[in-house]
C-alpha cells in the first residue's frame, strides 16, 4: 500500500538567524528521482505571469536551490529568490479582502513534453508570504504558442493538482496520476505570495516525428526520452547529469562518485528512448581533471528479449567498447562496429570518478519506432482549434490579458 504523500500547512516562524534552512520542512516523495521536465537546462521558461511585482517568475525554474539573504532589500522590499507577486486587495473599503476565488498564475513551457507523475511546489524561505493554497493545470498544444495563444478560450486545461492549502518555508508535494503528455503548465496562487521553485517531474515523452525526421540522435539524451535507471553511487552528483545537453561547464555539472577504497568499480545503466542500432559513443570527462575515470567500458542489453536489464551478470549483456584509457578533460569520441540493438546500455568506470557527459548517437529499429510512435499514441493528446471535453474535466481560463507578460517583453 502506497503511504499518503506528507502535506505541510501554515507558516514556518520568522527567521532567527544561523542556518535559513534548519527548519525547513521536506519529506521523501516517491517520484523525485525522476526527470524535472520543466529543467531549464532541457528548455524549459516560465513563459508569461500576470504579477512578479516583488520578485522575477523566471526564478521558478533555476536549478540551483533557493537562496536566502536576509540583508537583500532593494526598493521594492525584500529580494527574495523565487516568484513573488504583490499583495491583493478587495473591491472596496467595505470589502477589503481578496475574493475566493483571486489569484495568480504563471505559465510554464516544459522544456521536455512528457507525462508528469509528480509535482513539489517549493516555499523555500517564504514564511509569511506563501500563497494560502496552489493549483496546477497542464494542457498539450504543438509547436511554439505565444502565451496568448495558450489562453485562448478554446485550449482545454486539464487539472493534475487541486486547489489545495500549503505551508510556508516547505516542498510542498503532489503526487500526479493523469497518463498523458503535456507540454505546458499553469500554476496558480490563491490569492498571491511567494514560490522558489517548480519542479515537475515525470517521464520524457518525444515527438516521434521529429525523431525520426533527425534519423540518427543522441539515443539516451534525457531530451529524447533517455533515463539513468540506476547508478553505483550518487555521493557527489546524479547520474541524470550526465545525459543532460550541452557541455558540463563545472564539476557539480556531472556525475562524480566518492573515491573508492576497495577493489570494485562504479557504473550506470540508462535506458534508450527505444530499441536502436547504436553507431557511435562519446563520453565527455570535461572539467574532471584529478578525479577522471582511468578507464571505462561499455555494455549494451536488448530487455526485448525479456533479459533483465537489473542483472549486470546476465549473459545478455554484450560488450560494446572494451575497456579503454580515458583521459582527463577530454572528449572520447568512439565508432562502433555492428552493435547489437540494445534498449539499455551500461557504462563501467574504473575504478572510480567523474564522467560529464555520454552521447550515444544511433537509430530506432523499426521495433522502436513502431514501440515509440505507440507509447505516444497513447499518452498524447493535443488541443485543436475546436477541442472536445471528453478528455478529463478541464478547467475554464480565468485570466485577465492585460497583464500578461511574455518572454519577448
Amino acid at each position: 500500500m502506497t503511504a499518503p504523500t506528507p502535506r505541510f500547512t501554515g507558516d514556518a516562524a520568522p527567521y532567527g538567524g544561523g542556518d535559513p534552512y534548519a527548519d525547513y520542512r521536506s519529506a521523501d516523495l516517491p517520484f523525485t528521482h525522476l526527470v524535472d521536465l520543466a529543467d531549464r537546462r532541457l528548455g524549459g521558461s516560465v513563459v508569461a505571469a500576470n504579477d512578479e511585482f516583488f520578485a522575477e517568475r523566471e526564478n521558478l525554474l533555476r536549478p540551483e536551490p533557493p537562496h536566502f539573504d536576509p540583508a537583500a532589500f532593494g526598493h521594492k522590499g525584500k529580494v527574495m529568490d523565487g516568484w513573488e507577486t504583490r499583495r491583493r486587495r478587495g473591491a472596496s473599503a467595505d470589502t477589503p479582502h481578496p475574493a475566493e476565488d483571486d489569484h495568480d498564475w504563471a505559465l510554464i513551457r516544459l522544456g521536455a513534453p512528457g507525462v508528469v507523475h509528480g509535482i513539489v511546489v517549493d516555499t523555500a524561505h517564504f514564511r509569511g508570504n506563501y500563497p494560502r493554497a496552489v493549483s496546477v493545470e497542464a494542457t498539450a498544444v504543438d509547436g511554439t504558442p505565444s502565451p496568448e495563444e495558450l489562453l485562448a478560450d478554446d485550449v482545454v486545461w486539464t487539472e493534475l493538482v487541486p486547489h489545495t492549502r500549503i505551508g510556508g518555508h516547505a516542498a510542498n508535494g503532489f503526487p500526479v496520476s493523469v497518463a498523458r503528455r503535456f507540454t505546458h503548465l499553469r500554476l496558480k496562487q490563491h490569492p498571491d505570495g511567494g514560490i522558489a521553485r517548480l519542479r515537475v517531474h515525470g517521464e520524457v515523452a518525444p515527438d516521434p516525428a521529429w525523431l525520426t525526421a533527425l534519423g540518427t540522435f543522441d539515443v539516451v539524451a534525457l531530451e529524447h526520452g533517455g533515463a539513468a535507471e540506476d547508478a553505483s553511487d550518487r555521493f557527489y552528483s546524479p547520474p541524470a547529469n550526465s545525459i543532460q545537453p550541452g557541455r558540463s561547464h563545472k564539476m557539480d555539472e556531472g556525475w562524480e562518485t566518492r573515491r573508492r577504497r576497495d577493489t570494485g568499480h562504479d557504473w550506470v545503466r540508462y535506458r534508450l528512448t527505444a530499441q536502436a542500432s547504436l553507431r557511435a559513443v562519446e563520453i565527455d570527462t570535461g572539467c574532471y581533471k584529478g578525479n577522471a575515470p582511468g578507464w571505462a567500458a561499455l555494455y549494451g542489453l536488448d530487455a526485448t528479449s525479456g533479459a533483465d536489464p537489473a542483472d549486470h551478470t546476465s549473459p545478455s549483456w554484450t560488450e560494446l567498447l572494451p575497456r579503454t584509457r580515458l583521459q582527463p578533460d577530454t572528449v572520447h569520441r568512439f565508432v562502433l562496429e555492428a552493435a547489437p540493438p540494445a534498449t539499455h546500455v551500461r557504462i563501467d568506470i574504473y575504478p572510480d570518478g567523474g564522467v560529464a557527459r555520454l552521447r550515444l548517437h544511433g537509430t530506432l529499429t523499426e521495433h522502436g519506432a513502431n514501440r515509440l510512435a505507440a507509447r505516444h499514441t497513447k499518452t498524447s493528446w493535443t488541443n485543436t482549434r475546436s477541442p472536445g471535453r471528453s478528455l478529463g474535466e478541464p478547467s475554464t481560463p480565468d485570466v485577465d490579458r492585460t497583464k500578461i507578460r511574455d518572454e519577448s517583453s
